[in-house]
C-alpha cells in the first residue's frame, strides 16, 4: 500500500462516521473534565506526600 491509498481509506473512514458528531450522548464534558482533574491533583498530592526528602 502507498502512503496515497493509507490516507485516502482513512479519510473515507472518518467521513462515513461524521454524521453522528464523534460525542456520545451520554458523556457530560464538565464532569469528564472534572473527573480527570481531580485524578490528576489526587495523584500530584500522593506524589508530593512520599517525596518528603524535598
Amino acid at each position: 500500500m502507498s502512503l496515497y491509498s493509507t490516507a485516502t481509506n482513512l479519510v473515507t473512514v472518518a467521513s462515513e462516521g461524521g454524521e453522528h458528531g464523534g460525542n456520545h450522548e451520554s458523556l457530560n464534558a464538565y464532569l469528564t473534565g472534572g473527573g480527570a482533574l481531580f485524578a490528576l491533583l489526587l495523584m500530584l498530592w500522593i506524589t508530593t506526600r512520599f517525596n518528603r526528602d524535598r
